[in-house]
């Protein structure tokens, strides 16, 4: 069983839906999740679905590359700033 997570953000993507992004902890490793949840109360308890992916620490350098790489050329350099 996985031990309590910590969240590191959220992306909403509905009133019902959300990306929640988070550092979990699974039979003594720690790991990065990035997983999609919902809700059916109004936002009061949020649940996971299936979809989403999970990254082990060794990938973090590549992820992070590929997000900067995102940012260069996706926002001006206005928005890269804020």
């Amino acid at each position: 069983m996985a031990d309590e997570s910590k969240i590191l953000a959220t992306i909403a993507r509905s009133a019902t839906e959300q990306l929640q992004i988070s550092i979990s902890h699974y039979r003594g490793k720690s790991y990065l999740n990035m997983r999609i949840f919902y809700t059916t109360d109004d936002g009061q308890t949020w649940l996971p679905t299936k979809k989403g992916v999970t990254f082990a620490p060794d990938a973090l350098m590549t992820l992070k590359d590929a997000v900067d790489v995102a940012i260069e050329e996706l926002l001006t350099p206005e928005e890269a700033d804020v």
